[in-house]
């Protein structure tokens, strides 16, 4: 067995290998660059699980980062245990090979509960008082205490929200050397999530994006040099490229619009309420579930929804099941939007019936995806000050609501999860053992057997 390490660069693309990029560009002329094509939904716990089963959405089972679980009638986002991919995944069929074999999983989704022998994972500490804490889960139970003992606290305010930077891909760069050193896992699986940051938020078209390909070109040099220093092999990967976008478009509004939609009021908000409602979109990127009550409405809703601008196209059974997406954690219907568009979550028609958490950083409650939660508000005149007042309340014991959060899209400007038309916009994989890819480009189910040839083949 040979060492292995995957670096995940989340949004890295052939196109944005370049001057910003001096490392990794001379180490892929080193190796060999490949693209991946691009799969639906091209979103991360998607991608992730069929990198690491070899199969699609279809027999995983992880048909985005979140869906609507019937049995339970709610929309679950970002869940974390590990048992909701339905395949064996590459660190079990590799320990049927060879029972030496161990596998850290640093950071890639699904990691609760989970067959690795080491995971570090963010779980927040969420207090009574409505306090959120930094921290993580780790196994051993007793790798937290040395990780931010050595490392520092994790810094989950820059994993995700307006703040997120390079210091949480950092800190689990730190991570995977400091597991690598203590613990020695044949594979380590490492994510680096910043890139994806901006490329969102200002999107790929802006020159301040610079910068942050400077950043994670360092933080590459240095990990990558650590590792091959200690005998390690190194594949460089990626989930999705993302597209300069500008329209947001809200399903849920049209659907409400139409009769199909039953909210909940409460406190002055509006809740949505899935169970109760005949129609209703799980927002997810540039891809939308659209799970509907009774058969009977199927045609009226893909009709109404496909004459949406910045629709591309509505999937129905024969859809699904061509783009390997036909699954019963699917909607009965799956909305694609067009390359300038994105989905959000929105389903009220008045912004003074928004619930209460529209506005702030909620991944849990919120019924879809929101990319806004990487801005702040611009109606807000003085966002620190705010911001201040905030954490002053946090810090006096009081409860409080970090609401800073625009809650309309017109700030997003890139965004994710159709299959884009250049390749330049697909995912890629490197490696400096050109052998293990072969291929120009492969399908995302092949990364698992690239995978695989690192560990086991000389």
């Amino acid at each position: 067995m040979y060492q292995t390490a995957v670096l995940n660069i989340v949004g890295l693309t052939p196109d944005l290998i370049g001057e910003h990029t001096p490392f990794l560009k001379a180490w892929s002329e080193k190796g060999k660059i490949a693209s991946v094509e691009a799969m639906l939904p091209a979103v991360t716990c998607s991608v992730q699980s069929t990198y690491l089963t070899g199969v699609m959405p279809d027999k995983h089972g992880v048909v985005g980062n979140g869906w609507y679980f019937r049995e339970m009638d709610e929309i679950k986002f970002w869940r974390q245990s590990n048992k909701l991919v339905q395949a064996p995944k590459i660190w079990e069929t590799a320990k049927k090979k060879n029972p030496e074999f161990t596998c850290a999983n640093l950071f890639w989704w699904y990691n609760m509960n989970s067959t690795v022998d080491y995971l570090v994972t963010p779980r927040p500490v969420y207090r009574a008082d409505g306090v959120k804490i930094p921290d993580i889960l780790t196994w051993p139970a007793g790798l937290r205490d040395d990780l931010q003992s050595n490392l520092g606290q994790f810094p989950l305010f820059n994993f995700w929200g307006p703040n997120t930077n390079i210091g949480s891909s950092k800190w689990i760069a730190d991570s995977a050397i400091y597991v690598h050193e203590k613990l020695h896992p044949t594979l380590s699986l490492v994510y680096l999530p910043h890139l994806d940051y901006n490329l969102q938020r200002i999107g790929p078209s802006d020159e301040k994006i610079a910068q942050d390909l400077k950043e994670i070109d360092k933080l590459c040099s240095e990990l990558i040099s650590f590792y091959e220093e200690n005998g390690v092999r190194v594949i460089v990967l990626s989930e999705y490229g993302i597209e300069q976008v500008s329209n947001p478009v809200s399903i849920n509004r049209e659907l409400r619009k139409h009769g199909y939609i039953t909210v909940r009021e409460e406190k002055g908000g509006e809740i949505l309420i899935p169970g109760s409602s005949r129609a209703f979109a799980v927002a997810d990127h540039q891809v939308a579930h659209i799970y509907i009550r009774d058969a009977t409405d199927i045609p009226a809703v893909k009709n109404l929804i496909e004459e949406l601008p910045g629709v591309e196209r509505v999937l129905d059974k024969e859809g699904k099941e061509a783009c390997q997406l036909n699954h019963d954690r699917s909607g009965e219907l799956i909305a694609i939007a067009d390359h300038n568009s994105w989905f959000t979550y929105y389903y009220w028609l008045d912004d003074i019936r928004a619930p209460d958490f529209a506005a702030t950083v909620d991944i849990h409650n919120k019924p879809g995806y929101d990319p806004a939660e990487l801005l702040i508000d611009p109606e807000i005149r003085f966002p620190k000050l705010k911001a201040g007042l905030r954490l002053l309340q946090k810090k006096l014991g009081f409860r409080y609501t970090m609401d800073l959060i625009p809650i309309e899209g017109s700030g997003v400007k890139g965004s994710h999860g159709r299959i884009p038309a250049s390749m330049a916009k697909h995912p890629l994989i490197i490696s400096q053992h050109s052998d293990k890819i072969g291929k120009e480009t492969l399908h995302p189910t092949e990364v698992f057997g690239v995978i695989d040839s690192h560990i086991f083949e000389t």
